[in-house]
């Protein structure tokens, strides 16, 4: 057994890298750069995705592959055209990609999408699921949409078995964006004015989320549907803060500011959207993926973020 896996050099991928290698798997990384990967996969570099990449030697002899590499969504994009950088790399490269595998004999397409595909926020206060109607609601989420159709689309045509799975927030050694400075304000005792927040947030660590995406490359089951993941425990906003914050060996300091001031602050920051995501909720239904395919989180929240925290300090700077 091969697996290809994109990516491998990213937060997912590096942890992924070393589960596959921990089921006697056979694994080649293909990667961007010269960083050191964990593990004894074969490296093999590629180009840069929106240059449509010949992926032959890639696939050669794999049996699945599991795509991770993608652009990912940023707050500030500076690209001239965020919404086409999108559209080539995460759907156009995707399905290049996944053509390629299907032409070279590859059983197994393993595709890392998003829970931004479902929305922002849940709806009626209900958690979402696989079979939901999809509500991408930004350029990011639109261009897994639309790779999601289309491999879908290349499974009835080809016969390549795929399966994806939309993750929430995922978190672990080499998170960045809003958790990385979550992590640092709380390292620096920064009062956060999010205590009066009464909300639920779906997430996954690195090492569960690593630990399905083996199973959805290997599993027979696991062909043909949409997953879910998570923790299985949400948490609400001052929730992931104080846990956070225990893990760290630091006090939470949680102002209770009324939403009416934070939403009126965000406003006048222009970081009203940025706001809503962080005051709504956000919960996923993975009892399908813990049914279907017998699977748990081999670790839980506190456990996950303990080892977060122990990341952040061996990084922080004496």
């Amino acid at each position: 057994m091969r697996v290809l896996v994109t990516g491998a050099n990213g937060l997912v991928g590096r942890q992924l890298l070393l589960e596959l290698a921990a089921q006697q798997v056979s694994v080649r990384a293909a990667v961007r750069g010269v960083a050191q990967l964990p593990g004894t996969a074969e490296r093999h570099a590629i180009a840069d995705l929106e240059s449509a990449p010949d992926w032959t030697e890639a696939l050669r002899a794999c049996d699945a592959v599991v795509h991770l590499a993608a652009r990912v969504h940023m707050m500030r994009d500076r690209a001239a055209d965020p919404a086409a950088a999108f559209q080539r790399v995460n759907t156009e490269a995707t399905l290049g990609l996944a053509r390629q595998a299907a032409a070279a004999g590859v059983r197994r397409f393993v595709f890392l999408s998003s829970i931004k595909v479902n929305g922002e926020v849940n709806r009626d206060g209900r958690p979402f699921r696989a079979a939901d109607e999809p509500h991408p609601a930004d350029p990011y989420a639109r261009s897994k949409h639309q790779a999601e159709l289309g491999l879908r689309q290349l499974e009835r045509e080809s016969g390549l078995q795929v399966a994806i799975v939309r993750p929430p927030l995922v978190y672990g050694p080499g998170v960045k964006a809003n958790f990385l400075r979550l992590l640092r304000a709380i390292s620096r005792g920064r009062p956060l004015p999010l205590g009066r927040v009464h909300n639920r947030r779906s997430l996954v660590s690195v090492w569960n989320l690593a630990d399905l995406l083996v199973r959805l490359a290997l599993d027979p089951r696991a062909a043909g549907r949409t997953w879910m993941v998570s923790d299985g425990e949400d948490l609400s906003t001052p929730e992931l803060i104080t846990r956070l914050a225990a893990a760290m060996g630091r006090e939470a300091r949680l102002l209770p500011v009324p939403l009416g001031a934070l939403r009126l602050g965000a406003a006048l920051a222009g970081r009203g959207a940025e706001l809503r995501r962080v005051l709504g909720s956000l919960t996923v239904d993975a009892s399908d993926t813990r049914t279907l395919l017998q699977w748990s989180p081999p670790i839980g929240v506190d456990e996950g973020l303990r080892r977060t925290a122990a990341w952040f300090a061996s990084q922080a700077r004496p």
